[in-house]
């Protein structure tokens, strides 16, 4: 067998090992709330909210019902979108710079799914964003309960950065960010910072927020900008041997961390499929 074809084979197996089937049969009813979300495309909460304003069509009729139950072989139609139970797949991109994290862009640039769906033939979405010219780890899943979790302050998920800035920031500035900053939309407090002692213009700081452009903001109260924004670690996984622009299946193990991590239940891996 060539190396592309060992290749080929290998991503085969790494995706059957990382994908759980939704073990629902034709006939067993499910809430719709959890369908929705299952289905990848919104928390159960939000779905409520799209059941509650009359966006979900099932088998061709509008429900507004919240306790309102369904069955896979149901058609289910949210804000015109088709739903199905897929296997719940998990990926970590390495995402590179000029990539838009959203699944679809009307300028017609490149998105992390034009990376990513096109390899695997799945349909996920990505957990969280990270800026246009942000590189680093992305998790993207169909998981909507995890995805969302994940994103939910509440389970105070840790990300670390490297960032480079325009002129390096002093000991006592990056020590003020462990004690928190001020910004415009409150107080933001690092949970770890270090300065690279070869580059001082370089730094890692971790945090558990996801405000929009929070390390950028960061850097600007202390009067400079960031030139390069990479994330490194995202609630434990980290980009070891996963190379700019490239991804990898999650692995079991990694899969119910996370899950461990928001209070879901573990994932059996070994039901037969």
């Amino acid at each position: 067998m060539s190396k592309k074809g060992r290749r080929k084979k290998n991503k085969a197996d790494d995706k059957k090992a990382a994908t759980v089937d939704q073990n629902y049969s034709e006939e067993e009813e499910i809430r719709l709330n959890k369908f929705i979300a299952h289905a990848g495309f919104c928390s159960r909460r939000d779905a409520d909210d799209y059941i509650s304003a009359g966006k979900v069509e099932v088998n061709g009729e509008v429900t507004t019902e919240l306790g309102t139950k369904v069955r896979r072989k149901d058609t289910v139609v949210v804000d015109g979108q088709n739903l199905s139970l897929e296997p719940f797949v998990y990926l970590l991109l390495n995402k590179g710079e000029n990539v838009i994290t959203t699944t679809d862009d009307e300028k017609d640039r490149t998105t992390v799914m034009d990376i990513i769906e096109d390899a695997t033939g799945s349909r996920v979405y990505p957990v969280g964003r990270l800026d246009r010219n942000t590189t680093g780890l992305l998790v993207l899943t169909n998981d909507g309960d995890l995805a969302h979790r994940l994103m939910h302050p509440s389970y105070s998920i840790r990300k670390t950065y490297h960032v480079k800035t325009e002129k390096p920031l002093t000991e006592k500035q990056l020590g003020e960010y462990l004690k928190g900053v001020e910004l415009e939309d409150g107080v933001a407090k690092a949970n770890h910072v270090k300065q690279f002692v070869d580059m001082p213009e370089m730094f890692e700081i971790s945090v558990f927020e996801g405000r929009n452009r929070l390390i950028r903001r960061m850097v600007e109260f202390h009067g400079t900008e960031v030139t390069k924004l990479k994330r490194v670690e995202y609630a434990g996984l980290t980009l070891k041997n996963v190379s700019m622009g490239r991804w990898r299946y999650l692995r079991q193990n990694e899969i119910n961390a996370l899950r461990k991590h928001v209070k879901l239940e573990t994932l059996d891996f070994n039901k037969e499929r």
